[in-house]
């Protein structure tokens, strides 16, 4: 698919349990990186530690005196088709040990003041820094799916997952602010789940097949940039 690229080129069991109970029971795995880009993982994952370090510890204390324990969210996801894993974030909802699914307009009350600031800023997702220098996930791929949405799409899946998940794609820089545009009305649960299989997760699955054809360090390194420096929709003039 080159249409939607722009650019240079066209009372349940815990998360965590879950997952490494899974975990040991499934030989699955994704396909090894080669040796190149699990040392640009690695090497990107300590120096962005190191320069973010005061950051982490500020929000970590902010969210510990403003919102309480727990500071962060242990978010189960697939690595592969059979092999969960946790991604880590830092909790931006209160709780509610019922959650599942994706976020849409249906859990905005539970989005606090602070978590606001940190979804705008994508802050919450540097956590998962720990889950790249362990390898559950790299630079630039698929974001990892939801174990329910693999169980439902099972074919596709198989064939997204061949990539190891990034920690940013093209789905997700394409398609971040579309999603939340669809999802943001959703009433209950059952609706937003409804609209992300029908609508989103189709039109992801479709931008990480074009990137696992097209992948590139070229490629990579324009997802990266604009993941960092998104573009300013310009306003248009009256």
């Amino acid at each position: 698919m080159t249409s939607g690229v722009h650019g240079p080129f066209p009372a349940k069991a815990s998360p965590l349990s879950r997952a490494r109970g899974q975990a040991q029971a499934s030989p699955a795995r994704p396909a090894p990186l080669p040796p190149g880009r699990r040392a640009l993982d690695l090497s990107v994952a300590l120096l962005a530690t190191l320069c973010l370090w005061p950051l982490l510890l500020a929000l970590t204390l902010l969210i510990r005196l403003r919102d309480g324990a727990p500071v962060l969210y242990p978010a189960e996801r697939m690595q592969a088709p059979g092999r969960p894993f946790i991604l880590w974030k830092f909790r931006t909802m209160t709780p509610d040990p019922d959650d599942h699914g994706v976020t849409g307009g249906d859990k905005a009350a539970r989005i606090t003041p602070l978590g606001h600031h940190m979804r705008r800023w994508r802050l919450d997702e540097l956590p998962q820094l720990w889950n790249l220098l362990r390898g559950d996930i790299t630079l630039v791929g698929p974001r990892p799916p939801l174990r329910s949405h693999v169980a439902a799409r099972p074919a596709l899946f198989a064939r997204v997952l061949q990539n190891r998940p990034g920690l940013t794609g093209l789905a997700t820089l394409r398609w971040h602010a579309r999603e939340a545009a669809l999802l943001h009305p959703c009433r209950d649960a059952a609706e937003t789940e409804r609209i992300y299989l029908a609508r989103c997760l189709p039109a992801k699955a479709r931008l990480d097949l074009w990137y696992a054809r097209h992948r590139s360090l070229r490629l990579d390194l324009w997802i990266l940039a604009r993941t960092l420096w998104p573009r300013r929709r310009r306003r248009s003039r009256r």
